[in-house]
């Protein structure tokens, strides 16, 4: 595939695979440009390698957003995933990929071969990829880089629904205020992974299906439509 030549591509623009997307990338910050799912470098050129919207959710972090479901693992993602199989050494975990990735019962915090940690099948953890390719088997773990949860591990009771991957990178970008205005109306946990899962834990069964829904509904809104939609979600919520 041979690069295009786009000298005017900025974020927010439509690319296509192949189109070099360098000029887009080059910021005032000293900071190292981190790449993104759906970018890649050819030589000294940085080209996309799927169509989509061209995208800084993060301080120098590039991606191309494209409407997509099937997740493809990326080395460093938190994702949450469900629990299949829980064998001996390994656990095996659904993270919406087309295979299933493999979690340690060693990668908990404090997790020793005498203190192992409670995971059964059907539990839901929220985790980091630490090996992801495509010739590769997708492993996980439950620690950071000092051994620690960090928030990662298994997530007690709440509820667990499925959206595209667009929406969670909409949803996490810091000028989206969906998360915000819901937090000003009920307290609430939430474990967003980046292969279109997410946690929500709230006080009560309707607050959660609340909180659920305000999340499919965001998707295709603009931030004046989100902040409209949650006042008149809690007046909803509060009558019945």
């Amino acid at each position: 595939m041979i690069p295009t030549e786009s000298p005017s591509l900025r974020t927010g623009d439509t690319v296509l695979p192949g189109d070099d997307v360098t000029s887009a990338l080059r910021t005032n910050d000293a900071l190292k440009v981190v790449l993104g799912p759906g970018l890649r470098r050819e030589g000294g050129q940085v080209v996309a390698s799927r169509s989509g919207v061209l995208r800084m959710p993060k301080n120098n972090v590039f991606v191309v957003e494209a409407y997509q479901k099937r997740y493809i693992p990326v080395k460093d993602e938190h994702v949450v995933g469900v629990v299949t199989n829980a064998g001996s050494d390994i656990f095996r975990v659904d993270i919406g990929a087309s295979v299933s990735a493999s979690l340690s019962y060693l990668d908990f915090e404090h997790a020793t071969k005498k203190n192992r940690p409670n995971i059964q099948v059907g539990d839901v953890v929220y985790a980091k990829l630490s090996t992801a390719g495509r010739d590769m088997e997708p492993e996980l773990v439950c620690v950071d880089a000092h051994g620690k949860a960090n928030k990662l591990g298994k997530l007690e009771d709440g509820f667990l629904i499925t959206c595209s991957l667009n929406l969670i990178r909409k949803l996490l970008s810091v000028s989206c205020p969906l998360l915000k205005a819901l937090g000003q109306k009920w307290p609430y946990e939430c474990a967003f992974g980046m292969n279109g899962k997410v946690w929500i834990k709230a006080r009560s069964t309707k607050e959660t299906i609340a909180i659920a829904n305000a999340i499919y509904e965001s998707e295709h809104m603009d931030n004046d439509q989100i902040k409209q939609m949650c006042i008149n979600l809690g007046v909803i919520v509060d009558s019945i």
